[in-house]
């Protein structure tokens, strides 16, 4: 491998406090051939205020001022069609990257053939101040979550548990065109991409923290699982759309495991609707079992389950 172009898509939404550092570790990284274009997705805010004085120094960032928020895929849309890289960072800009990230993703690269579209590291999570709170593969096998980091092709593994961290990735830039960017009906990215992309081409693990990942209240994750949630509505129209990505049984049984999870937990964080969605789609796929007609009959059941739910993630997640 020669010395690709790396763009970085820096996607801010009201992140005054933070895009100027996240900038700033784009800048400094150890690898220099790399493309900085920073999206500003709709700002109330003074980030493109910010945004604006930091560019004066580096003329060479493009800078693309959306006038209304559209959400991340479109934004993130509307930046990789001006970049130019073989490779694209989907980069938030309330988060950091280490030094040596770009460098180290790039390397893992030049180890593996054209099969493999993505390679991904761990991270560390930091509050708004940037304290330390903990490290995403370390946590998830604390909470047994995983047991080891899947590799290759990770089909089934991604419709079954979380273990990615979307920050910390590196993507071929053909992974992308073959995908037509996005899915802007969605109200989030990350899954959706993992499924369509893990089921062309392979993944490959750097084990090592290159990106800090910021924790802060009211973001769109802090929101998953709540009344109403936007992103729940996605994560069904992704499940639909894996069905015919299914190849096998055993990978209709994987999709079916996902599923019946996100039933549950619409069940518990009173999502009515897609708490139907998902049980339709549970019997579509392999049909209901005995926990389908147990949570069935239990929502009905005038207790406070999103607030019982809420307790049980701070008690296996946290």
């Amino acid at each position: 491998m020669n010395h690709p172009l790396i763009s970085v898509v820096c996607l801010c939404f009201n992140h005054e406090q933070f895009v100027g550092e996240a900038i700033h570790s784009v800048l400094s990284q150890t690898y220099s051939n790399i493309e900085l274009i920073v999206v500003d997705d709709g700002s109330s805010d003074s980030s493109v205020q910010v945004i604006e004085q930091v560019i004066a120094s580096h003329p060479t960032i493009t800078f693309l001022k959306l006038k209304e928020n559209g959400g991340i895929c479109a934004a993130f849309n509307s930046g990789f069609a001006l970049s130019k890289g073989a490779f694209i960072t989907d980069f938030a800009a309330d988060d950091v990257m280490m030094p040596h990230r770009m460098e180290r993703l790039l390397a893992r690269f030049s180890n593996l053939d054209q099969t493999y579209g993505v390679t991904f590291s761990d991270a560390m999570y930091i509050d708004a101040r940037g304290k330390e709170l903990r490290y995403h593969t370390a946590h998830l096998m604390k909470k047994r979550l995983i047991s080891k980091v899947p590799e290759g092709w990770i089909f089934r593994d991604v419709l079954e548990r979380y273990f990615i961290c979307a920050p910390s990735m590196l993507v071929r830039r053909d992974v992308l065109i073959q995908m037509n960017g996005y899915d802007e009906n969605l109200a989030y990215e990350d899954f959706d991409f993992w499924v369509r992309s893990s089921r062309e081409f392979k993944y490959a693990y750097v084990d090592e923290v290159l990106t800090k990942v910021r924790v802060v209240r009211g973001s769109m994750s802090s929101k998953l699982y709540e009344p109403r949630d936007a992103q729940l509505h996605s994560t069904f129209l992704i499940c639909k759309k894996a069905i015919a990505l299914c190849r096998d049984a055993e990978d209709k049984k994987a999709l079916l495991r996902r599923v019946r999870y996100e039933f549950r937990h619409a069940v518990f964080s009173s999502n009515h609707r897609e708490a139907k969605l998902f049980g339709q789609l549970e019997g579509e796929i392999g049909g209901h079992n005995w926990i389908y007609y147990l949570l069935s009959v239990l929502s009905k059941v005038p207790l406070p389950w999103f607030w019982l739910r809420k307790k049980y993630q701070q008690l296996v997640y946290s």
